[in-house]
């Protein structure tokens, strides 16, 4: 059984729909004490980081979700969810994370830009927009990734803000958008996903069932 944090805060309708698909029951909750002994563990989240972290502390979930972390359950943090799992956020003002995994949250730069062929043949600079939204491929790390991510897999995304781990062996996966950035972390036994995957279709669903497949 996996257990989804509800704070009402997250794409929670859809990510319960994209596990059944894969075959994976969910349970569904706000009780710290489900969350605290929970067997395999999602935080979600969408919005900002300020918001979720709020909500999470109002329900007193924060010491749950750390002390399930701490028993080294599998642990999944979607989109916000997975920046919570940093030490901190720049994202309106500073803001702490859950501090699982070293590093912080920063803003995409403004002035990100994209060379593309020109009718010519020229490289052409194009500016991008900022949240980097909709689909973009993205590479592991390491090909025995325990996510099951495979070059070239495309994942979608939307998002103003990014992970900046301390360490580069966190992780998993990167992507690009005007430069490379990490779309997917992991430290022991905490994993944390930049895109949706339960917006991606095959290559979502195959990243949730490679996770409700790690042993618990």
């Amino acid at each position: 059984m996996l257990t989804l944090v509800d704070y009402g805060i997250g794409n929670l309708r859809s990510l319960e729909k994209a596990f059944a698909h894969v075959g994976v029951p969910v349970r569904r909750t706000d009780r710290p004490e489900d969350v605290a002994r929970a067997t395999r563990l999602v935080v979600p989240g969408v919005g900002a980081f300020g918001a979720c972290i709020g909500a999470l502390e109002c329900r007193g979930l924060v010491e749950s979700i750390l002390h399930a972390a701490a028993r080294e359950v599998p642990l999944l943090g979607v989109c916000v969810g997975m920046q919570l799992l940093f030490d901190a956020s720049e994202e309106h003002g500073e803001h702490a994370g859950l501090g699982l995994i070293p590093g912080r949250i920063v803003r995409f730069a403004d002035d990100l830009v994209h060379d593309e062929p020109g009718l010519d043949g020229v490289a052409v600079a194009r500016r991008l927009k900022v949240p980097h939204m909709g689909w973009s491929p993205v590479r592991p790390a390491d090909t025995k990734n325990a996510l099951g991510i495979v070059d070239g897999d495309h994942f979608y995304f939307v998002h103003s803000y990014y992970a900046r781990p301390e360490a580069s062996s966190d992780v998993l996966a990167w992507a690009d958008y005007g430069a490379a950035f990490p779309a997917a972390v992991a430290r022991g036994r905490v994993f944390g996903v930049q895109f949706h995957p339960e917006k991606s279709q095959a290559a979502g669903l195959h990243l949730l069932r490679a996770f409700a497949d790690l042993p618990a």
